[in-house]
């Protein structure tokens, strides 16, 4: 573990070189220190992962017929320090230009919420999430901080997993993203079921509609039928109020066991990207059925969603386990079982940094009591997740 001073030298540094590298904090467990992790890459290349056995940090993009990069352990060099949440922020900020005010984005938007909302009505899917992207101009007098808008991004979002990942051949890609998509260890899974959203006023006691409920609903029971052929021991938690930031979201979490998804290194080829492929992309960033709302999604946002709703996180990093100091053969201390872990998360709430531009990604789900200018508010609360780290 070293000092946070050095840590963010070293991504400086990395980032000044033009290698590739990615840092990121896992959401804060309250009353305890945090970690803030990083893989630094010592060569430009870009590796790639398609059956997902490899060790190492991923970054997946949404359509999963394209191939998700890796950062592989045995090419990086590995640092964590101590996260620090009273840190003050050493951004230059700049004045929201309004873009989210643009008329000709929001009648675009709404136009293609409305046409979701016909497809639902006409039977042709249950539900789809729609979004939208939304570039904002940077002075050419203000020059984007990297590594400075990660470092709020961890001390504003402590609920949330917040990441900075970098490739040259790529570009850098900033996020805190409320969402879990998979975690794995041993024959154990997790994941969870999010839909819903409402600003957050101070309190967690609050009343959801009947949209919000069905949506949250319907993205929990396709879940559980995505699983059904993996698991048939799956268990649920009733739905809950969550946190992310500056906004609420209806939250259920899932998780289960089977034998035959052990994380070994004796793991059955093919068995971690079928886990992975029955989540992704899960209801809440695609829709229901999966089929035809990806289509109608491809079809009809007319841009690219490149890596946001996509899935990043750590891919089997060995974990060491150490036997109970309740045995009685104390002798038995000195061996330690090593297993591999797997923590993945959906890449919402990003943004994608060029040069001097800052493109935000945002979007929501749509159901047939959707209204289509509300649809086109929560976008634009959604966006503040990033804004608020970049403007005054």
């Amino acid at each position: 573990m070293i000092s946070s001073e050095e840590f963010y030298n070293e991504l400086r540094l990395q980032l000044e070189k033009g290698l590739p590298f990615v840092a990121y904090r896992k959401p804060v467990i309250p009353n305890s220190p945090g970690v803030i992790k990083a893989f630094l890459q010592k060569d430009p290349e870009l590796y790639r992962t398609t059956d997902y056995l490899e060790s190492g940090f991923v970054f997946a993009p949404f359509d999963e017929k394209e191939t998700a990069i890796l950062i592989p352990v045995e090419y990086a060099d590995y640092l964590e320090t101590t996260f620090n949440n009273s840190e003050t922020s050493r951004l230059s900020k700049i004045a929201d230009p309004g873009n989210s005010k643009n008329l000709l984005e929001k009648e675009k938007h709404i136009k293609l919420v409305q046409k979701g909302i016909d497809s639902i009505k006409n039977k042709s899917f249950k539900k789809v999430v729609l979004s939208r992207k939304e570039v904002i101009q940077i002075p050419s007098s203000t020059k984007p901080e990297p590594i400075e808008i990660f470092r709020d991004l961890t001390v504003k979002y402590p609920e949330a997993f917040a990441y900075i990942w970098f490739h040259p051949k790529v570009g850098l890609w900033l996020g805190a993203t409320p969402e879990t998509l998979l975690g794995l260890e041993r024959n154990r899974f997790k994941t969870m079921s999010l839909a819903g959203t409402q600003k957050y006023e101070g309190t967690l006691d609050v009343n959801w509609g009947e949209k919000e409920k069905e949506e949250q609903q319907l993205v929990t029971d396709s879940i559980l039928e995505y699983l059904k052929p993996i698991s048939e021991k799956i268990e649920i938690t009733p739905a809950y109020t969550s946190k992310a930031g500056g906004l609420l979201h209806l939250r259920t979490d899932i998780s289960g066991t089977d034998a035959e998804f052990r994380v070994s290194t004796h793991m059955n080829a093919g068995n971690m990207k079928k886990l992975i492929l029955a989540l992704h992309p899960t209801p809440a960033v695609c829709g229901l059925p999966k089929g035809p709302t990806k289509k109608f999604i491809l079809e009809n946002e007319n841009y690219n969603r490149e890596f946001y709703t996509g899935f990043l996180g750590e891919l089997n990093l060995k974990k060491t386990l150490q036997r109970s100091s309740n045995r009685k053969n104390r002798e038995n201390q000195a061996y330690a079982s090593i297993t591999k872990t797997s923590t993945l998360f959906v890449n919402l709430r990003c943004m994608k940094l060029e040069d001097n531009k800052a493109v935000l990604f945002i979007g929501g789900g749509i159901t047939k009591d959707s209204n289509p200018v509300a649809e086109w508010e929560e976008t634009s609360n959604k966006a503040q997740t990033m804004k608020s780290v970049l403007f005054k």
